[in-house]
């Protein structure tokens, strides 16, 4: 395996790294990993674990390059919203960098231009359809844990079930916070773009983040594409739903005519073991030690290699 630093993008340079496999000829298929929600290093480190690192590894062992870069608002982030200031979306948060990988891809000798393909986790599986169709232009899709629903309503979800399992004074606060939080998320599409950008969201951010990205939903995208897409969900994932999400999913693509499904028992969001099952402990959970197991890289290196 070689790994190589990279730096992505212009006006916001971002590290990261580029690894490749050491055995075999000619070209090298690749994957362009794209973060989940918040701020991440290229690692998509979370306390004990980093996803990223054991995809990106995994796969270069079954001969397949992977691209992993510190997220824009990991790396740039007061800039970032200096710059954009209410304006802020998942454009620039996400979608540019992204898309700037798979041209940097494109560009090295070792690696099939046509042979590119695009790993979203949580988020950035969310946006992957989105992100394919404004200029990622990838072979394929690999949806990791990822929701075909809008972002808010998943919130909202998350947030009423910490409340159920938080007790006392920790359940009083907590209920009024999100009380005041699933207002604002109720009225989003109400709003006109340049009233959602005066109302205050989180992280800096205002109400036209969810705004524009929900506009057009993660299903109208992948609705319009005929792409090989590959869908891993594990079920005990707390973050999204196997009901929900994952089956939602597969009732969207029932008619598409490469679409693959992986549904793993007894992993998490990040494809490790579950521990607790219960979100208020997810942080605990992600606190040990872990790596994303073998067979869940197994089975994206024999989905690329079959479209390959």
């Amino acid at each position: 395996m070689i790994t190589e630093k990279i730096t992505l993008g212009n006006e916001y340079p971002l590290d990261g790294l580029l690894t490749i496999p050491d055995t075999g000829n000619g070209l090298y298929p690749a994957v362009v990993l794209v973060h989940g929600s918040g701020s991440s290093n290229m690692d998509e480190k979370i306390h004990g674990i980093r996803p990223f690192k054991d995809i990106a590894e995994g796969l270069a062992k079954l001969g397949i390059a992977a691209i992993r870069y510190d997220k824009r608002s990991y790396t740039h982030g007061k800039k970032l919203l200096k710059a954009m200031g209410d304006s802020f979306t998942v454009k620039e948060e996400t979608i540019e960098d992204a898309v700037f990988a798979a041209d940097l891809l494109r560009k090295d000798s070792r690696i099939n231009p046509d042979k590119i393909y695009i790993a979203g986790h949580s988020l950035g599986g969310m946006l992957a359809p989105r992100i394919d169709a404004e200029g990622g232009n990838f072979a394929g899709l690999i949806i990791l844990a990822g929701s075909p629903r809008k972002l808010e309503e998943i919130m909202k979800e998350q947030q009423a079930e910490f409340l159920q399992s938080a007790k006392g004074i920790v359940k009083w606060i907590a209920g009024k916070q999100i009380k005041k939080i699933a207002t604002k998320l109720d009225s989003i599409y109400d709003l006109s773009d340049e009233a959602a950008k005066k109302v205050p969201f989180a992280g800096g951010t205002t109400l036209y983040y969810l705004k524009e990205m929900g506009m057009k939903t993660s299903e109208e995208y992948l609705k319009d594409s005929t792409k090989p897409i590959l869908v891993m969900h594990g079920d005990k994932d707390l973050q999204v739903l196997t009901d929900q999400d994952f089956e939602g999913y597969k009732a969207i693509l029932q008619n598409h005519p490469d679409a693959t499904f992986k549904f793993y028992p007894n992993l998490n969001h990040c494809f490790m073991p579950a521990i607790y099952h219960d979100i208020s402990k997810l942080m605990k959970e992600y606190k040990l030690e872990r790596h994303v197991e073998d067979y869940v890289i197994a089975d994206m290196a024999e989905w690329i290699h079959a479209h390959a």
